[in-house]
């Protein structure tokens, strides 16, 4: 049995963070990380059955060519992750009354719905990427046994040899997304690419306000990075752990982002909601043909 110190139930039987019930949540589930992305989204759902809400956490489960979809919203960063995902999988897999593993196993697929920023100059701002591998600069799946199990580790190595990655940084882990959702997701519209997720948005991530960065050098190379014929796209907060944990605990997991800046050609868009309206809308009919 599950000690209450390590899953915390609320006073009506939902899970502690995400205030939700085992029977909320549908088999297909959507992350977003903004918390009015929920609301967006789920206009375009109907038969809704509930909202619920604690902190940046607000979800609602409905319909979408007649199949159930839940929504997410995580908030920043992939620490938030790591309770969005291993609560999810509680719902879906721990019996919340005796506090047991469940017998059967229920599979989840998880799909982030997010923004980016381009690290290569063919990435045009408001194109769509698909995440088929994420580095994880976070070091979240380090506190993980079997880690290795699920991470690419050749691609670790040639990228820290590559970097001359620094003693004093997290050791970054590369993990694969779903196949199988892979497939459903990515098209001729969509770009396949190589993700990192960085654990902030300014320094991690090479941008110089009043600090001076560790290694001024990293992005350019990151930048030249290439292995087996794959690139580094871009950069993100979440997918890396998403896709470790996903795959620690048997789910499917992809991301895919709009990309509304390219960090190489120095272009933006902060005028992105029409794109993100469309990728919402793709992501939705091809989650659920």
């Amino acid at each position: 049995m599950i000690k209450s110190s390590e899953l915390i139930i609320n006073a009506d039987g939902s899970i502690f963070h995400l205030h939700l019930k085992p029977e909320q949540i549908a088999d297909n589930i959507i992350l977003v990380g903004d918390p009015g992305r929920v609301e967006l989204i789920g206009k375009l759902l109907t038969d809704i059955e509930f909202q619920a809400h604690n902190r940046e956490f607000v979800s609602t489960t409905g319909k979408f060519n007649n199949q159930r979809v839940t929504i997410v919203s995580t908030g920043i960063g992939t620490d938030n992750i790591d309770i969005v995902v291993n609560e999810l999988d509680a719902l879906a897999n721990i019996d919340l009354k005796t506090r047991e593993i469940k017998p059967a196993f229920r599979k989840l697929n998880f799909v982030r719905i997010g923004t980016s920023g381009g690290l290569q100059d063919y990435l045009p701002v408001n194109s769509f990427v698909v995440s088929q591998k994420a580095i994880g600069f976070d070091g979240l799946l380090n506190f993980y046994a079997s880690r290795d199990s699920v991470s690419d580790l050749p691609f670790e190595e040639a990228f820290k040899q590559h970097t001359g990655w620094g003693k004093q940084l997290t050791s970054p882990y590369v993990v694969n997304c779903s196949e199988t959702l892979f497939s459903k997701i990515h098209q001729a519209d969509t770009i396949s690419g190589v993700t990192i997720s960085a654990p902030g948005f300014y320094g991690p991530q090479g941008r110089v306000l009043r600090l001076p960065l560790a290694d001024s050098l990293l992005n350019e190379k990151i930048v030249s990075f290439e292995f087996e014929k794959q690139k580094i796209t871009n950069f993100e907060m979440e997918c890396s752990a998403i896709y470790g944990l996903s795959k620690l605990l048997g789910h499917e997991a992809l991301t895919i982002c709009l990309i509304i800046a390219n960090r190489v050609k120095k272009d933006a868009n902060a005028d992105y909601h029409e794109s993100m309206e469309t990728l919402i809308q793709l992501v939705l009919e091809r989650l659920t043909i």
